[in-house]
């Protein structure tokens, strides 16, 4: 076979294992929570772990590539990717799983970074097309199978074995790497963006810490103000910093059209609306209803294979009819979709849940396809790698930013509604006021075989539910508005010469 074709095999290999990360780890989570003792903050960081250092990474990963070859960065993001994936399955503590996750998100920044560029250095003229094609139905497939193939693993071996399955395959991707696939680098090489990453990690560090942590510290506490302080600070200084510098991680200067910034919005609604959401969803189907993890994939299923079938046609039609209506259309749908969830009550199957989730899976994947062309498609080629990193960013710092700032809200929504209706007199021996979110939500109450206590465990986690679910779906709206109306057909470049 070609060496081209192996550099086609090893990079979907490698992009299926750490986009899969993403989304498999959401029904394991109840079992992480029970083995480890985790509270429902170490839940969040499980998840925010990765996709933080995935954010703040990733346009540094491309800098890296530049200057060193993409091959190397590559196979070093592999070889960080399945220590910490091994670091994961083995950790005694929410403290150890959650730094190994951080860790995972920096060997899944290098690969991610440098996936599109060895394809564009491998491939020319039609072929290139297919490999792109190959690789976008990749990312497609790993989103859609991660929670079926996380329930599978974490009731038949355990939630280890979620991060162990990452081990063989990661050495695989290397070996084959290492043998199979051509060095190259950026003609022009480049230099690390020190300033605009140690500001846009820290600030955004600050701000997610602030929203998982201030229901705990209490929003007043000098700890929360001064992250919150922190992040604003830190924030402004990444705009200045790359404004003045001359090879900027993040080139300001492409929002200056508007259909760059309404790709970048749109990315940021989706994953902070739709993708924030199945934690909580998650921890409904599991912990309240009672749901295994392999019951629990298995019921998200008509949300991920629609948006996997309904992609390809999307893909095809955007460019035809008009990438605008696409995105305002799809984010719409989510947003619709979000909003029919929000109707539960307590006493509710899952199925409450199906028609909301036929309609924003199918949201999903109207905007995706679409979405990831007019990421590059408002930029001349030579900037279309910035152009999809950045898209990518917002994507990251949608999920992270989403599950704290909706964590934040459902846990105060939660405890006050349980506390209405249950005195912190008649909670169970041992259970603390501050710690009634975490109780209901791990389905304690469900646990102590007080059916009173268990009724209004479930309406208060309902309760919560279904606020964030409205506040979820009022942001995807938000999305599909500005994106239908900043994605304008004269903002598109022709792209004349390869990216």
């Amino acid at each position: 076979m070609d060496r081209k074709w192996w550099t086609l095999v090893a990079v979907s290999i490698a992009t299926f294992m750490l986009l899969l990360d993403i989304t498999i780890v959401n029904v394991a989570l109840p079992e992480i929570e029970r083995a480890l003792g985790s509270s429902f903050s170490d839940l969040q960081w499980v998840i925010d772990a990765y996709a933080l250092t995935l954010a703040a990474l990733l346009l540094t990963g491309g800098s890296l590539a530049d200057l060193f070859g993409r091959r190397r960065v590559f196979v070093i993001g592999i070889v960080i990717f399945t220590i910490a994936s091994a670091l994961c399955a083995l950790a005694g503590s929410p403290l150890v799983l959650n730094l190994a996750r951080a860790l995972q998100g920096v060997g899944g920044a290098f690969m991610f970074a440098t996936s599109l560029a060895l394809l564009a250095s491998a491939f020319q003229g039609r072929d290139r097309g297919t490999a792109f094609g190959v690789w976008g139905a990749v990312t497609g497939a790993s989103v859609a199978v991660g929670p079926l193939v996380g329930g599978v693993l974490t009731d038949g071996i355990g939630w280890e074995a979620i991060f162990l399955v990452n081990v063989p395959i990661g050495i695989a991707a290397i070996a084959m790497t290492l043998a199979k696939v051509e060095e190259s680098q950026a003609p022009s090489g480049g230099r690390l963006d020190w300033p605009g990453l140690l500001t846009f990690s820290g600030g955004l560090f600050a701000l997610i810490f602030a929203l998982i942590r201030g229901n705990a510290e209490g929003w007043g506490d000098p700890l929360i103000v001064g992250c919150l302080a922190a992040a604003a600070g830190l924030g402004a200084a990444f705009v200045f910093v790359e404004r003045r510098s001359a090879q900027p991680m993040l080139d300001l200067s492409l929002f200056a059209k508007p259909a760059f910034a309404g790709t970048s919005i749109a990315a940021f609604a989706l994953s902070a609306s739709m993708f924030s959401m199945f934690l909580y969803l998650t921890l409904y189907i599991q912990n309240i209803l009672g749901y295994s993890p392999l019951e629990s994939g298995l019921r998200f299923l008509p949300v991920t294979l629609l948006s996997f079938m309904i992609a390809p046609v999307s893909g095809k039609l955007a460019e035809r009819l008009g990438i605008r209506w696409f995105l305002g259309a799809g984010l719409f749908c989510v947003g619709l979709g979000l909003f029919l969830m929000s109707g539960l009550e307590a006493g509710d199957d899952w199925t409450a849940l199906l028609a909301g989730f036929l309609v924003a899976g199918g949201g999903i994947g109207l905007v995706n396809p679409p979405l990831a062309t007019a990421a590059v498609g408002v930029v001349e080629p030579r900037r279309a790698g910035m152009a999809s990193g950045i898209n990518s960013t917002f994507r990251q710092v949608g999920i992270a930013t989403g599950i704290a700032g909706l964590g934040a809200v459902f846990q105060h929504l939660v405890a006050s509604d349980f506390l209405e209706r249950v005195p912190a007199s008649r909670l169970p021996p041992g259970v603390r006021a501050d710690a009634i979110a975490d109780f209901i939500s791990f389905g304690g109450a469900q646990r102590v075989g007080n059916p009173a206590l268990s009724r209004a465990a479930e309406q208060a986690f309902v309760h919560g539910l279904n606020h964030i679910l409205v506040y979820a779906a009022v942001l995807a709206f938000a999305g599909a508005l500005l994106a239908t109306l900043l994605t304008r057909p004269q903002d598109f470049v022709a792209h004349a010469e390869p990216a």
